[in-house]
């Protein structure tokens, strides 16, 4: 029987695929959507499909709790799959990293950009960083899509930054009109703003760069329809 923490032959040291998968209530809701970005990368990347048994390892490993599915594919036949609970802190302090952001299109192993920003983070006492591309243009959270309302408008960075193509952020993008946008930190100030990925869903930011930020009612709204209903998951 696989336990909630399986490693089926993943090779030390090398770089693979990553998706993290929300379990609710015994279902995965998003899970079709998690295995058809894997399925892209590889094909982008000119690997090899992955186990035709993934998907029930999965749903093996994930149980009836509410937890949180990790995992990691790192070859033909070497896939870790690890379970964790869910992190639910709510509406969270945000600061902009110092650390550059660079091109993240797939979701692999090579985080390091994204812990050293986080780490930096936390150590000034925020809970998450937005990070900067050489460019100027903010990108995305460590972990998150970042989105913000602007006269009316719900906004996002552009995918042509080289941000991360996330399942939530994809979510949103269903539910409500986004207009891509490429704008340095300065222009989302005062802004009302939210982070969101498969995991946790909808976040609020409730302070950006040590400043509260204002809510808006529409960010509850998106937060309440964010998950599918039972008759209409992946």
């Amino acid at each position: 029987m696989v336990g909630p923490n399986v490693v089926f032959g993943l090779m030390p040291d090398q770089i693979g695929l990553l998706e993290t998968i929300r379990v609710r209530q015994g279902r995965m809701p998003w899970l079709g959507r998690h295995l058809a970005r894997l399925r892209a990368s590889l094909a982008a990347l000119g690997e090899p499909e992955p186990p035709d048994d993934l998907p029930d390892l999965l749903r093996l490993a994930a149980g009836s709790a509410d937890r949180v599915v990790r995992l990691e594919l790192g070859g033909p036949g070497q896939v870790e799959i690890s379970t964790r609970e869910v992190n639910r802190d709510p509406a969270i302090s945000v600061v902009v990293s110092q650390e550059l952001h660079r091109p993240y299109p797939h979701k692999t192993t090579a985080r390091g950009q994204f812990e050293r920003a986080l780490a930096a983070a936390r150590h000034v006492g925020a809970a998450d960083a937005v990070l900067v591309t050489a460019e100027g243009y903010v990108a995305e959270g460590t972990a998150w899509s970042l989105f913000w309302w602007d006269n009316g408008r719900l906004c996002t960075p552009a995918v042509a930054l080289g941000i991360l193509p996330g399942v939530g952020r994809q979510r949103v993008l269903e539910l409500s009109g986004v207009t891509e946008q490429q704008v340095a930190p300065p222009a989302i100030s005062g802004r009302s703003l939210f982070l969101v990925n498969a995991v946790r869903g909808v976040v609020e930011i409730a302070s950006f760069e040590g400043k509260a930020v204002p809510r808006d009612p529409r960010t509850a709204e998106l937060a309440a329809s964010f998950w599918p209903p039972d008759s209409d998951q992946d």
